[in-house]
């Protein structure tokens, strides 16, 4: 049986004590994770199984100190948060970055503290949420310098849009539907090995921070800090697995 271990998760995250059941811990614990555990999908470049299990989440972000995709992340802070007394649950979505929406191929949660409900998602990437927002709709949240708001998208349910260049973007469209540890298992496989998936076409890797984030598509890194963008070439090899580990905390070597 697994179970839970609260000290490992909290060092992970850089948190010195257990966070209250509330909005103001569940901003906390959100910021956290979001900050400390990137989004990558290394493995499934290195082709690798990617293993949703609750051992396997906590053993692979945790313990071995590395990242995931959405399925990853969202699972781990799923299980951080039951562990830590929140009622939380998975819902799945369709991401509209690319104008055509997918398939319900995004996990994000629905959690529910005193009657009334949020969004957290830990896993989206880029120009994904820094904390979670209340479920409500036409309400603007803004987040260290960004903004979201949720409106009504029919027939796709309820969209996520972050506002980019004084317009608004779609990120991506859910609804409130029973989601099963099956739904989420077919989900994940889709995006794991379909060739049409990104994650199987590329190196993909970011890491927010409180004033921008870093990211990695193949050999490109790019750093956003505020308004300024530093764009950086990669040179293949231990140089590529050095700013790896330099910028997101990965040792893909040892």
């Amino acid at each position: 049986m697994f179970e839970f271990d609260v000290p490992a998760y909290l060092q992970r995250v850089g948190l010195d004590t257990t966070p209250m059941v509330s909005e103001e811990g569940l901003i906390q614990m959100h910021r956290a994770q979001a900050f400390s555990i990137p989004f990558e999908n290394f493995d499934i470049q290195l082709g690798k199984t990617i293993d949703l299990s609750p051992r396997a989440l906590f053993e692979k972000a945790v313990l071995n100190i590395r990242g995931g995709y959405c399925f990853e992340l969202n699972g781990l802070f799923l299980l951080a948060l039951r562990s830590f007394g929140f009622e939380a649950r998975s819902l799945l979505a369709r991401v509209h970055l690319r104008g055509v929406p997918t398939a319900r191929t995004h996990q994000l949660l629905l959690v529910r503290i005193q009657g009334r409900d949020w969004i957290a998602d830990v896993g989206f990437g880029a120009s994904g949420l820094r904390e979670p927002i209340p479920f409500t709709l036409d309400q603007v949240a803004a987040q260290d310098g960004l903004k979201f708001r949720l409106i009504d998208a029919s027939p796709f349910g309820i969209m996520l849009q972050v506002e980019e260049d004084n317009d608004w973007r779609n990120l991506y469209s859910f609804d409130l539907t029973h989601v099963s540890e099956a739904d989420i298992a077919m989900s994940n496989y889709f995006t794991e090995t379909h060739p049409d998936s990104l994650f199987t076409k590329a190196w993909v890797a970011t890491l927010p921070n409180a004033t921008g984030r870093v990211s990695l598509l193949n050999t490109t890194l790019r750093k956003t800090m505020g308004n300024r963008v530093e764009v950086i070439e990669l040179d293949s090899g231990q140089a590529y697995l050095d700013a790896i580990e330099e910028h997101f905390g990965i040792r893909l070597n040892r």
